[in-house]
């Protein structure tokens, strides 16, 4: 009987000549068009992902989740909730909605209203929100818009104006819609960013980011923690005492893509995996002529989509950065992944998508 680790060994083996064969058409057929694809190695990515033991231990958690909505949203990546604990969230088709009791409310949109939004191509007409929080007064909403900017809505008026913090560029050469682009090639020129409100002032406080996507300032406001999607990874940055000004790894080498980091109830954090990690993609990121064949002649998005496993997967970080518990869905039929953000109200977690067609609803019980 052949050992699993040993059939891992061979598959990887397989991999790999497979890998080098492709470099070594992209030397032959270097003139063939990439459309703009520069792959590069991704020197900060772990080459192999964590093993699924103690907090990462298999479970079916999230087999328990309840779909909310479904059929009535399209993407909603990020979810916030106002000071009487209505949920909003932003759509793919640039709307910004309310989700009052069983009813989906719009309340205003970011961009255009066209036929096709809810389409890739549309997106920077139409708009696409992606992160949003409200203000403290939990009267004002803060949004991240990937083609507007930087927003703050208000629901009652139901018009929007621009303000924000801090926030994340996810990369200056690829568009939101090409991020398959943006993370196979290793593009780093992704940012976290500040704005001060008092002075109009713009700080780059990283750059060299890996598809930075996700941020959360610390509760006691002394670091923010920003996702580099592309490395696997979580940074941190000071805002204050004896380190401020500079960062560092939060953690690195996790068993997926991270997408939103948010605060949960037990003075950690919640972090969604927008998708998993494989042997092939991992070993891919070793060999950037290989990836430039690959962009040569077999799209991309296709490439992505075809080679990704449906497993759903949150997990829960302490203060330090150490996964502390892990809600899986190994069989991807209720959260085939694609989880980018939890709202955490107590008792109950409030999934978001950037892909699925619903906001997920599972009760916690110790």
């Amino acid at each position: 009987m052949v050992d699993v680790r040993e059939r891992g060994a061979v598959t990887r083996m397989l991999l790999t000549l497979v890998l080098l064969i492709f470099s070594a058409l992209d030397v032959l057929f270097f003139f063939l068009p990439t459309s703009n694809f520069d792959s590069r190695v991704v020197s900060v990515y772990q080459k192999e992902s964590p093993k699924f033991e103690g907090a990462l231990e298999v479970n079916s958690i999230l087999t328990k989740t309840q779909k909310l909505y479904e059929g009535d949203l399209v993407g909603p990546g990020s979810i916030a909730a106002d000071s009487e604990g209505t949920l909003y969230t932003g759509l793919a088709d640039g709307r910004i909605v309310k989700l009052e009791g069983d009813k989906v409310v719009d309340v205003v949109r970011t961009g255009e209203q066209k036929a096709n939004c809810g389409t890739a191509e549309a997106e920077a007409i139409c708009g696409r929100p992606e992160g949003m929080r409200f203000d403290k007064y939990g009267s004002n909403l803060i949004v991240a818009d990937a083609y507007r900017g930087l927003l703050e809505v208000n629901p009652k008026a139901k018009t929007v104006k621009d303000r924000t913090i801090y926030f994340t560029d996810t990369s200056s050469k690829w568009q939101r819609y090409q991020h398959d682009y943006s993370v196979l090639e290793g593009d780093n020129t992704g940012r976290l960013l500040a704005y001060h409100p008092k002075t109009g002032e713009m700080e780059v406080l990283i750059d060299g980011l890996h598809f930075a996507s996700g941020v959360q300032i610390s509760p006691e406001g002394d670091y923010v923690l920003v996702v580099e999607l592309g490395a696997s990874r979580i940074m941190k940055y000071y805002l204050k005492g004896e380190l401020k000004g500079k960062s560092e790894v939060f953690i690195q080498n996790l068993p997926g893509f991270p997408d939103h980091i948010r605060l949960n109830s037990r003075g950690g954090y919640w972090l969604g995996i927008a998708t998993m990690r494989t042997d092939f993609f991992d070993l891919m990121q070793q060999y950037p002529r290989a990836k430039n064949f690959i962009a040569k002649v077999v799209s991309l998005p296709w490439l992505v989509t075809n080679t990704a496993v449906k497993y759903g997967l949150l997990l829960e970080l302490d203060e330090s950065g150490n996964i502390t518990r892990s809600f899986h869905d190994p069989t991807g039929r209720v959260i085939p992944g694609y989880l980018s953000e939890v709202h955490d109200d107590g008792d109950v977690l409030f999934f978001g998508s950037f892909f699925s067609p619903f906001v997920g609803r599972l009760e916690l019980k110790d």
